[in-house]
């Protein structure tokens, strides 16, 4: 069944050829034989009661500097093709925000992956509060107060942006640093949402594991160990990448989560387990395909599209 096929995503033009995950996801689709077409979110257009796009039909190959032909731009009624990928990078901000509100309107005629509704409600580090008894001491809030009794508390702390991503504004504040005045200030003076604290996980010296689930199912995990003096563990921060092992508290956790996963129609998800807690549940646009391949040798890809095709298969 040929299928016709939308990637919203930021440039393609710039991706890396051997880690973006949207490159092989829709390298897979062409493979299978699927119509691929190629619009950023800022070619969004509602109009007249239709969601369109000015797309352009794509052509992909696994070839450096070479690796994308795009058509000609043309204006597409989304509700003409059967899937659309929702995979922009974060911030998670109003415009992020204003493409699930678009993709609403087609979805589910057309599969959107992921539920722009679910994505919208569910954002990642605030998704896994549904889940108390698997992550870390937590608190989300602007109140400096909770914040300095939350680390009176918990002595060493991480602090990060509520809507950030790939690690970018994540610090660790140890029990001596004198410096969590000053990175309050800038965090809340800089924007109006909430920050994140979490307890800080020793464990994560020996890694912060990526775990993907497609349709609530775990089908491989990376471990992403964080270089010497550096508190970041995301591949974006220069984390190294290692294969690894799911264990029976990674096995459970993926289990408790699955089922609301599948509910939520969030089909392509990337958790992160530290020391055996849960951190974050990616939902937006979540990595490792490609970084599990090099290690496991599994096309996690052909997954992914076998879980979509068997949806379409069965509406």
């Amino acid at each position: 069944m040929a299928l016709k096929v939308a990637l919203q995503m930021d440039p393609i033009t710039a991706v890396d050829i051997d880690a973006d995950s949207t490159f092989v996801i829709g390298l897979e689709a062409q493979n299978r034989g699927h119509e691929l077409f190629y619009y950023h979110p800022d070619d969004l257009v509602f109009e007249d009661g239709r969601v369109m796009a000015q797309a352009m039909r794509l052509e992909l190959r696994r070839e450096l500097g070479h690796h994308c032909t795009l058509g000609t731009p043309e204006l597409v009624d989304l509700s003409t093709l059967d899937v659309v990928w929702l995979r922009q990078d974060p911030p998670f901000d109003m415009a992020y925000l204003t493409t699930t509100y678009l993709l609403d309107m087609i979805h589910p005629d057309t599969l959107v992956v992921n539920n722009p509704t679910e994505v919208r409600a569910n954002p990642e580090k605030l998704y896994i509060a549904k889940f108390p008894d698997l992550v870390p001491p937590t608190l989300v809030t602007r109140n400096v107060a909770a914040i300095k009794a939350f680390r009176d508390k918990h002595q060493d702390i991480i602090v990060k942006p509520l809507y950030g991503n790939g690690g970018a504004g994540v610090f660790h504040v140890k029990p001596d640093d004198e410096n969590l005045n000053a990175l309050l200030e800038m965090f809340l003076g800089g924007a109006r949402e909430p920050v994140v604290v979490q307890a800080y996980l020793k464990d994560v010296r020996q890694g912060d594991k990526r775990i993907i689930l497609v349709d609530g199912h775990p089908v491989g995990a990376i471990n992403r160990v964080p270089p010497e003096g550096e508190a970041r563990s995301n591949m974006h921060a220069g984390g190294m990448p290692e294969p690894t092992q799911l264990t029976e508290r990674d096995l459970h956790i993926c289990h408790t989560i699955g089922q609301d996963l599948r509910e939520r129609g969030l089909l392509f998800a990337g958790i992160d387990v530290i020391g055996g807690y849960l951190t974050e549940i990616n939902v937006t646009s979540p990595t490792g395909l490609q970084e599990i391949r090099r290690f496991d040798g599994i096309a996690l890809e052909e997954k992914i599209w076998d879980a979509i095709e068997a949806k379409l298969n069965a509406t």
